[in-house]
């Protein structure tokens, strides 16, 4: 454990700045997976195993369309859009039918999505990792910031990541699809008695969360490698912020997510042969102390 380094970052104002940016930039699409999740769960009581998957998918699609006509912003919309739709679909073909079995049949339902999808991906994008390279309208000189540099797609990440968030956030406590969704995952059986169509917020509700997974594989696409399998790894990431934050919290959801952005940025220097499990230690401390995570949403009678 280097200490003293960290010491150094934390006095220094351009370490601290660069630091605090790169968290924020890994917490917020943290959080823009994870909230989909914990959105899901929250409304459906059904965790999607498949989750990780859309994430993959929002990425692919992005490279395919932004090498199709070079905008970013169409490639990002259309991507979240396709991913939102393929979401729906996924609720009707596969969550409908197996959310009352046991367990092991929505587990398995789930990775048999996995499995077809990662397969998919192979035949039209090949196993090699792909990009779409930082784009055009983001090369832009680094913004200097308190001492530091931070490049401009960064801001612009954070920025969108945090108006999505806040949408999202109003869009279920502050209208009447909110609050019809709330009856559907308070009362179900009420709900449809008075005339809510739950099988439609169900899909909806299926698609907005995939939705958002889609659309943090397409603003990750291009800092981060793509490939097959790539959905496992951040369904693990998604699945530490819910048991973090709660299931069913999307204020647990970002707490945690800023959590874990700032502990692997910091984590990297003070300890960068044990970044990844910080993240993991600090699970397994929330769930000694409240395995229910920090803000869980109550289960319904």
């Amino acid at each position: 454990m280097d200490l003293t380094a960290l010491t150094e970052c934390l006095l220094s104002a351009p370490c601290l700045v660069t630091q605090t940016m790169t968290g924020l930039v890994i917490a917020f699409l943290l959080f823009l997976a994870a909230s989909g999740l914990t959105l899901v769960f929250g409304v459906l009581r059904v965790t999607n195993f498949a989750h990780g998957t859309f994430y993959m998918l929002g990425a692919y699609f992005t490279i395919a369309f932004y090498r199709a006509n070079g905008s970013f912003l169409v490639a990002v919309i259309g991507a979240t859009l396709l991913v939102a739709a393929s979401g729906a679909l996924f609720e009707r073909t596969v969550i409908s039918r197996v959310k009352d079995s046991n367990p092991l049949m929505i587990l398995l339902g789930c990775y048999g999505v996995v499995l077809i999808a990662d397969d998919l991906v192979k035949i039209f994008w090949g196993s090699a990792a792909l990009s779409t390279g930082m784009p055009e309208a983001m090369q832009l000189p680094p913004v200097q910031l308190g001492g530091g540099v931070v490049p401009v797609y960064y801001l612009v990440l954070i920025g969108i990541s945090a108006t999505v968030g806040i949408a999202s956030w109003l869009l279920i406590n502050r209208s009447g699809f909110g609050r019809a969704v709330q009856a559907v995952a308070e009362v179900p059986k009420m709900a449809a008695a008075l005339g809510i169509n739950t099988r439609l917020y169900a899909a909806v509700v299926v698609a907005v969360g995939c939705g958002l997974a889609g659309l943090a594989g397409s603003l990750a696409s291009p800092m981060r490698a793509t490939m097959p399998g790539v959905g496992f790894s951040i369904l693990i990431e998604c699945f530490v912020v819910t048991v973090i934050g709660g299931m069913g919290s999307i204020f647990g959801a970002l707490l945690a997510a800023l959590f874990i952005g700032l502990t692997r940025s910091y984590g990297s220097i003070a300890m960068p042969l044990f970044t990844e499990g910080l993240t993991f230690v600090s699970m397994l401390i929330v769930l000694c102390v409240k395995p229910t995570g920090l803000f869980a949403v109550h289960e319904r009678p």
